[in-house]
């Protein structure tokens, strides 16, 4: 069945979920008339009533009704379709049936997981079946991880364009965060963090910093020069300070871990793999969060490290689990519509090329980043699979190497900023910087990841 043959262009699966429903919602207001929408989910009656709260635009959308544990289901609304964006997760327990649906029928596939164990599945399941159909799967849509991976690609093709080399040690400063991670981030965090404590090879992936790679033995090793045994009370305080996730820049601001590190470091090491290493060979990325300048800002940075050292810790372990399902917000669960809209985010990308250049790119928006900012991402990404031309790249990818250039100028006509800037000699890293705001925090491997 060729693409133009099929019955829609977009399906949302998992319509009626939290952020399943903002997802909706944004497509009514952008997508143009002449795009074919169908919301998909389990049960009708629910769809029919999202449906009836999206405006007269959204009336003639189809409703289909699948379960994510029906593979026939799953194979027939990939069949059905141009493109398949899904909110289901967590995507380890749920995600699976579709991606491979989608892979056999050469259908484009977005989601929004954060869970490394999830895309290194994926990957090892189905990379080679997309690249046979045409199919491009990006998973990481949304706040994960389409700032970080759009952020790295506009750095490195500016200084490309400028002939100034590769990149070499890049930094993304979360300068802004107001707003939430949704009950569904929540749920992924807690599926990966039981599937780690229960089996080592997992935990060895989860571990990797390079565990994206679709290359593992062309990336750095994990081992690296074995260091100096400590001689002296000095060298053993030089070695403490320097793996503190807390630390001080030249110019004073004090950053700790950002949460979804983790896994935005891999997608972004995962997109340099796939485009031939393209933003360097001796790339190293990290991500933290600024806590500014202030005679409270190390205190400020080490109790939000040691909170999300305690919740990341807490969801290994069946007892403290159960503590934290009590407080942490559940999938289907957000903020209202005016918590939302108080929401926003700015993350600068720092980076030194190879040649001596440094180079700055902003990725801002005035949407919370969990809930309206990421419906946004994943609603833009669901439009541009099915209606742009893309770089001609199949199989499992990431938001940069599927969508690119392409993504980052629909995200600036809906308010985004992403500007690349080169920086003046005499700049030093941390400038110009806020006061990280952080209205809510979540669980996750809370690491720099300065790898």
């Amino acid at each position: 069945m060729t693409a133009d043959a099929r019955t829609y262009d977009i399906v949302l699966f998992g319509a009626t979920g939290f952020v399943g429903k903002l997802t909706a919602g944004h497509l009514a207001k952008t997508a143009p008339p002449e795009v074919r929408i169908a919301l998909a989910g389990r049960s009708r009656d629910k769809l029919e009533s999202v449906r009836s709260g999206l405006g007269p635009g959204a009336a003639q959308w189809a409703i289909v009704v699948a379960d994510a544990g029906d593979d026939a289901a799953m194979a027939g609304l990939a069949a059905s379709t141009k493109v398949v964006v899904t909110t289901v997760g967590p995507y380890a327990k749920y995600g699976m049936p579709l991606v491979k649906a989608c892979a056999e029928a050469g259908t484009h596939y977005a989601d929004l997981t954060g869970e490394v164990l999830f895309v290194r599945r994926s990957a090892d399941a189905v990379d080679d079946v997309a690249r046979c159909s045409g199919a491009k799967v990006v998973h990481a849509c949304g706040f994960d991880s389409i700032p970080s991976d759009l952020g790295v690609l506009l750095t490195a093709e500016r200084a490309a364009a400028d002939g100034q080399g590769e990149l070499g040690q890049t930094v993304n400063y979360v300068r802004q965060l107001r707003g939430g991670f949704s009950g569904g981030t929540i749920d992924s965090m807690r599926t990966q963090a039981i599937e780690s404590a229960a089996n080592a090879s997992d935990r060895k992936i989860v571990a990797d910093p390079y565990g994206l790679s679709p290359d593992r033995g062309a990336e750095p090793s994990r081992g690296g020069s074995k260091r100096a045994k400590a001689s002296s009370p000095i060298d053993v305080l030089k070695g403490v300070a320097g793996a503190l996730p807390v630390r001080r820049t030249t110019d004073g601001h004090w950053t700790g871990p950002f949460v979804m590190a983790s896994f935005n470091t891999r997608i972004v090491r995962r997109s340099n793999a796939l485009l031939g290493h393209a933003y360097g060979r001796g790339f190293r990325y990290q991500e933290v969060m600024d806590f500014g300048t202030s005679v409270k800002a190390p205190a400020m940075a080490g109790a939000f490290t040691a909170g999300l050292l305690g919740v990341a810790g807490g969801m290994s372990f069946r007892p403290t689990r159960t503590i934290l399902d009590r407080v942490l917000p559940k999938p289907g669960e957000g903020p209202s519509v005016e918590a939302q809209e108080r929401g926003r985010f700015r993350m600068e990308v720092e980076s030194t090329t190879t040649t001596g250049a440094r180079y700055r790119t902003t990725v801002a928006a005035t949407a919370d980043p969990g809930y309206s900012g990421t419906a946004i991402m994943l609603g833009q990404s669901a439009l541009c699979l099915a209606l742009d031309t893309l770089p001609d790249r199949a199989g499992v990818l990431t938001p940069a190497t599927a969508m690119g250039d392409v993504l980052a100028e629909r995200l600036r006509s809906q308010g985004f900023t992403l500007t690349t800037e080169r920086l003046d000699p005499a700049e030093t890293d941390a400038t110009s910087a806020d006061a990280t705001t952080t209205d809510a925090t979540t669980a996750g491997d809370v690491r720099a990841d300065a790898s």
